[in-house]
């Protein structure tokens, strides 16, 4: 069985075959990277959305800053503390909206939301999600799904209310 080394809970699988011991190192390494080292932390100079996002239960906490220009993500800055995979997940969501238009967020948080859930992702939106897939095994670890998901919905559901106005 794969120890421990990430301080999350492992989610590496049972060890049963090398090339999924492969895949789960390769996923682990993903995520232990953007904890190390997030993406995107720096402030925004005159956001369009600023907010705070937490999790009283377990205590991740966000603050998350959006630059949009029409309808597109022009500057994100995540910062915030908390657990491996929590902040893992803002990063790689820092990463990923960038560019990218609201019905392109909108798309991601869906398909990041079924993802965790095991429900069906398309060949198409796992491209789209990219190193998100390093996240897939949280859903092994169902207590931990919130952790993955607060930056996702807090982000998804502050721009929807932005682009309300």
């Amino acid at each position: 069985m794969m120890g421990d080394r990430s301080g999350f809970g492992g989610i590496g699988g049972t060890g049963n075959a090398g090339g999924l011991d492969e895949l789960n190192d390769l996923y682990e390494a993903i995520i232990l990277d953007h904890y190390r080292s997030p993406r995107n932390t720096a402030p925004v100079d005159s956001p369009d959305i600023d907010l705070e996002v937490n999790n009283p239960f377990c205590g991740d906490e966000f603050h998350i800053q959006l630059k949009v220009d029409g309808d597109t993500v022009s500057q994100v800055g995540i910062t915030g503390r908390g657990c491996a995979i929590s902040q893992a997940s803002a990063s790689l969501l820092a990463e990923l909206v960038e560019g990218k238009t609201s019905s392109e967020v909108r798309a991601a948080v869906s398909a990041f939301r079924r993802l965790l859930k095991g429900e069906e992702v398309s060949d198409e939106e796992m491209e789209k999600l990219g190193d998100i897939e390093a996240l897939s095994g949280v859903r092994k670890f169902p207590v931990r799904i919130k952790c993955a998901l607060l930056s996702w919905v807090g982000l998804g559901d502050a721009l929807e209310e932005h682009l309300a106005k």
